[in-house]
């Protein structure tokens, strides 16, 4: 399955800390866990002994340094995933092959990624936040909001315009002003690029102080991530060179189940951080009823099983670019 060879994010950095943290990615139950250095780790939730969940264990000092240790019978893991101690037999030296399932894990955009496995060719990176190193732009993590319904779901819904003023009356749109001008939809080699959008917004933003005409750009970075960038009238905002954009990051935790992160990047450093997340929640929590409401939960790769039209062909290239890639988790 070329899921398990891509990049996903999990949790929160700021989640993980000195005890085990279990996630689940993919239908499979994960453990995360830190070492002496700081470095996280991604095992499979299970103890090769007797099954346990290792996330219901420890984090303790070790010979050779941290180690997990299972609650069940106290074995302990090395940072390699090798058993190094078992309290039973303590004189027992466990062979090389007494080891936890390991995973790539690493950090990235103030998240913990997981790959399950290894790529079949190269060792790509997860997915680039292009203003996640821009000192001009403050970071603001949002979510996680957990959601019945498959990621595909998730991202299309993240592309689509033409439910502002319905979804979101009153904010991101208006029934009165629902037209969706052309724009411009090009393929890309990890997804798409969606130039031209426009909408009319009452709210554009948080910091939106009038009604404006917003343009956006759209990129699907990712199977399940994509990154959209806002760029309202400046006199709707009230600030000099306002800047926004906003990745959406999806962790498919099962087939029809999903955990959603919003990484928000603004050049605005003065409003305080709970008004911004406080926005993404109402506008999120306007959108989860309806996703959930979705019938198929996921996504239908043969064009024919939904209708379309040209307001909706962000979505229609992202159904072909997942098909492309062989993409079977949270599609039908």
């Amino acid at each position: 399955m070329i899921e398990k060879e891509l990049w996903h994010p999990v949790a929160l950095a700021g989640e993980l800390a000195g005890a085990p943290l279990a996630v689940r990615l993919l239908g499979e139950d994960l453990v995360l866990w830190r070492d002496g250095e700081g470095a996280v780790h991604a095992w499979a939730d299970r103890c090769p002994h007797r099954g346990a969940k290792l996330s219901l264990g420890r984090v303790v000092e070790g010979e050779g340094g941290p180690q997990l240790e299972c609650p069940y019978h106290g074995w302990r893991f090395e940072s390699v995933g090798r058993c190094a101690h078992v309290p039973a037999l303590p004189s027992f030296v466990p062979p090389a092959t007494n080891r936890a399932t390991t995973h790539a894990a690493c950090e990235s955009g103030g998240l913990v990624w997981v790959r399950i496995d290894a790529p079949a060719t190269g060792a790509a990176s997860p997915p680039v936040f292009a203003a996640e190193h821009d000192p001009g732009m403050r970071k603001i993590d949002c979510g996680p909001y957990d959601v019945e319904t498959s990621a595909p779901r998730l991202v299309e819904n993240f592309l689509d315009m033409a439910h502002f003023g319905f979804v979101h009356e009153g904010w991101l749109g208006a029934r009165d002003m629902a037209v969706i001008d052309d724009y411009r939809v090009e393929p890309t080699p990890n997804g798409l690029l969606a130039t031209g959008c426009k909408a009319w917004q009452p709210q554009s933003t948080v910091n939106s102080t009038a009604p404006a005409q917003v343009e956006y750009t759209y990129e699907v970075t990712a199977p399940y991530t994509a990154v959209l960038t806002k760029v309202p009238d400046a006199a709707s905002v009230g600030i000099d060179d306002y800047r926004e954009s906003i990745a959406l990051y999806i962790c498919p935790m099962g087939a029809e189940r999903s955990r959603v992160w919003f990484r928000f990047a603004t050049s605005d450093f003065a409003r305080d951080e709970a008004s911004v997340r406080s926005f993404q929640d109402t506008i999120f929590l306007q959108d989860k009823p309806v996703l959930e409401s979705q019938s198929p939960k996921r996504v239908p790769l043969d064009l024919r099983a939904e209708l379309h039209t040209v307001a909706d062909k962000a979505s229609s290239l992202y159904r072909r670019h997942l098909k492309s890639r062989g993409i079977t988790f949270g599609v039908c």
